[in-house]
């Protein structure tokens, strides 16, 4: 079943992006939702190149890929992406991809801190010995959806992660971070969690892999992403008010430096 989720915040010009390929979220199974937010497939054909440009959540992701111009199907785990993700398609391809919740990976790779993995891409393998070739092969090799589904919820079943109480604090954590704009100063935060700033930061570096500030100002970017790609007239002064920046100057910085257009450069060039 297709999982209820469509928004496409942190997709850069999402329009692009669509027109261009088929990208469909699905649930993991059941056991798994504790863990694994969506698993994404994407499939294209493109009689040209197109890079795909995505200011990624803090979320580790695990994906099984097939590009005709790079070889046989491969498995990639990806950590938190600090910056502008850039992926160029060519040719046919096809990326079956499991998205774990902020918070919730460390269960799948206790042996490391998730901010080991921060800003890494590496083979699956590396993190997973059960990631063979073989499994990459099946996983993508599928030609319906439910097929790739079923593939990728046998070999994360498979693992059996233990059940860890403060993944699930992170998790939360990090959700309240994500939907609670009022959540702007990282003090505040952990006082109101009733943790010391220092226990907080050092439970995200295990768990998430990156600062609780890092998270605010991401959700914040996410949300003038949005806004920008989506709105004929947005007021800037008032939006970097609202998403608690001390002025709309931060906000422009802060958009500019993640996605490497002002903001309404970038609103122009959607429209």
């Amino acid at each position: 079943m297709a999982a209820p989720r469509h928004d496409t915040r942190g997709i850069v010009d999402p329009s692009a992006l669509l027109s261009r390929v088929r990208f469909r979220r699905h649930e993991p199974a059941e056991p798994l939702r504790r863990y694994v937010e969506w698993y994404w497939l994407i499939d294209w054909d493109l009689p040209e190149p197109y890079a795909s440009h995505i200011v990624p959540h803090p979320s580790v992701n695990l994906t099984f890929q097939w590009d005709e111009d790079e070889g046989p199907p491969y498995g990639e785990l990806t950590g938190v992406a600090l910056g502008l993700y850039t992926r160029k398609l060519t040719g046919r391809g096809r990326v079956c991809g499991a998205k774990f919740w902020p918070g919730a990976f460390r269960p799948y790779a206790p042996q490391a801190p998730v901010s080991h993995w921060t800003g890494r891409a590496l083979p699956a393998h590396e993190a997973f010995p059960q990631a063979t070739p073989d499994i990459a092969r099946t996983v993508v090799s599928h030609p319906d959806d439910a097929a790739r589904v079923a593939a990728l919820d046998a070999f994360l079943l498979s693992l059996d992660p233990a059940a860890d109480p403060q993944a699930d604090l992170a998790k939360g954590l990090v959700q309240r971070i994500r939907t609670d704009r009022t959540v702007r100063r990282v003090g505040d935060f952990a006082r109101a969690q009733g943790l010391s700033v220092r226990a907080l930061q050092r439970l995200f570096s295990a768990y998430v892999g990156v600062s609780p500030k890092w998270c605010i100002l991401r959700y914040r970017i996410h949300e003038a992403l949005e806004l920008a790609g989506t709105r004929q007239n947005v007021d800037w002064a008032t939006l970097a008010t609202d998403l608690g920046y001390a002025d709309q100057a931060h906000l422009i910085r802060d958009f500019t430096g993640t996605v490497g257009v002002p903001p309404t450069a970038y609103a122009q060039g959607v429209r």
